[in-house]
């Protein structure tokens, strides 16, 4: 299986922030936003791994750093950063551009690992990932690191989980 560019990965979706997608203090929803991101991170996922079915097993690391209004623009960029054997790290910046002043400003990150799924929806096999920028080659090569990281987290959660009830709260 041949590794591919990065950049063959890009995916880039810009829109306008509208009214009924702000809180109460006339900011971007987190949550809109997360769901902004997963979809562009989704087409970045099923592009390098060129499957029907591509699903979300994480999202890790998603920092709000500065706050989207609604005189704002919000452009996701998602590309894969980090493949395992069946894995896939997407990164995803967002950048928000005051559409009155031009001024633009990182307005969010955050890495989300997707699994492409074949016709028996087990997981499938994917291409490595070739940096060629500088921003790309610092990812790919801190995303070990992220790798690490998030399967603690999931043994952790594993047990966690194990440890959880099943009976209802107002018993």
């Amino acid at each position: 299986m041949e590794a591919k560019k990065m950049k063959e990965t890009r995916v880039v979706q810009t829109d306008q922030v509208l009214i009924n997608d702000l809180n109460n203090y006339y900011t971007l929803f987190g949550g809109v936003l997360m769901k902004k991101m997963d979809a562009c991170a989704t087409l970045s996922a099923r592009r390098h791994s060129r499957v029907k079915e591509c699903v979300t097993a994480s999202t890790d690391s998603v920092h709000f750093l500065q706050p989207i209004r609604q005189s704002d623009s919000v452009c996701i960029e998602s590309f894969v950063s980090y493949t395992g054997k069946t894995s896939m790290e997407i990164f995803c910046k967002v950048i928000a551009e005051d559409l009155e002043t031009a001024e633009r400003k990182i307005a969010a990150t955050a890495f989300l690992t997707f699994v492409p799924l074949d016709e028996n929806k087990r997981p499938k096999e994917v291409p490595g990932v070739i940096p060629e920028s500088e921003e790309e080659k610092y990812l790919y090569e801190t995303g070990k690191e992220r790798e690490r990281i998030r399967k603690l987290k999931r043994q952790q959660n594993k047990e966690l989980v194990a440890n959880l009830e099943l009976k209802k709260p107002w018993d």
